[in-house]
């Protein structure tokens, strides 16, 4: 299997696994804001009740994506197809991805596999620096995970799929140092 085929497969993993997720997030926030189709109860039986004032229970919108993300996708506004090397600075491991699945890759596949925020591993406003070592762990991780899926679980032999492979999530669940038990 060709290296670029496989670190594809990965890729297209890792924004599935995304997409699934936020899908799931959006049916969920949709569910509770959908109005109750349950006939309200029946009003008090007094001739004059008291007025209150009119409390407007409107569902609240869904969260919005803070002011770092819309900006940074604006810097790439247009050039999203463009390799990642391009568009964004000092791109190490990610050499040749599509600019425009690098927040993805971000957000859904190291955010939400680790549960950590941007600045877990970079320096907020500066995502360029290498100020924070975990940044280096992160592109080792990266570099491990790439290793695991091309070279040993395609030479393990009788595996029940056809084209294994791991994650971020496969070991971190959620957590940003997994649990080893």
């Amino acid at each position: 299997m060709k290296k670029g085929m496989v670190i594809g497969l990965f890729y297209g993993l890792v924004l599935l696994m995304g997409t699934m997720n936020y899908m799931s997030c959006a049916k969920k926030i949709t569910q509770e804001a959908s109005p109750i189709t349950a006939s309200p109860p029946a009003p008090p039986s007094t001739p004059n009740p008291p007025t209150a004032p009119a409390t407007a229970t409107a569902p609240s919108p869904p969260p919005q994506e803070p002011p770092f993300v819309a900006a940074i996708k604006e810097k790439i506004k247009g050039k999203e197809d463009l390799p990642a090397e391009e568009v964004f600075e000092n791109i190490k491991v990610m050499k040749g991805v599509k600019a425009g699945n690098i927040l993805p890759i971000m957000m859904e596949g190291f955010n939400k596999s680790l549960g950590v925020r941007c600045s877990h591993c970079h320096a907020r406003g500066n995502w360029a620096s290498d100020d924070n070592p975990k940044k280096q762990v992160a592109r080792e991780m990266w570099e491990m995970t790439g290793k695991i899926n091309k070279e040993l679980l395609m030479s393990i032999k009788n595996l029940e799929s056809a084209q294994p492979a791991i994650a971020c999530a496969t070991c971190h669940r959620g957590k940003a140092i997994p649990k080893v038990e």
